[in-house]
């Protein structure tokens, strides 16, 4: 699913404060101290991701930002309980093309929503 760079934004800051700095992510009633496993992505969402990369497989891409919930993106993202999501930690990937020795991405584009373990463990 692709994101703001808003939504992004507030994702990876709210990480570098927290699960970056070595402390557990904050939920709204207490702390997230059984973080996320794994994150999977379905293969249309990674090659949609890939054919907004550059087309040389050697210089083009993929970048995968560490970031975490906030409220407001897990509200967004989650509306059905957005309660299991808020300080958890997420990928969000930047299709890149770095054709010109530059890995950062041309468009802007992000792209999250993957499902993550927990809390959709199977």
């Amino acid at each position: 699913m692709k994101i703001t760079k808003k939504d992004f934004e507030q994702m990876q800051q709210k990480y570098d404060q927290e699960i970056r700095k070595g402390k557990p992510g904050r939920g709204p009633k207490r702390d997230v101290d059984n973080q996320t496993k794994w994150i999977f992505f379905d293969r249309e969402t990674l090659e949609e991701v890939l054919s907004k990369a550059g087309k040389d497989p050697k210089k083009s891409g993929i970048k995968f930002f560490f970031t975490e919930y906030t409220e407001e993106t897990a509200r967004a993202f989650y509306p059905e309980n957005p309660e299991e999501y808020i300080g958890r930690l997420s990928l969000v990937m930047e299709p890149v093309d770095d054709s010109e020795g530059n890995l950062e991405g041309d468009e802007g584009d992000y792209y999250n929503r993957g499902e993550t373990c927990p809390p959709k463990c199977e």
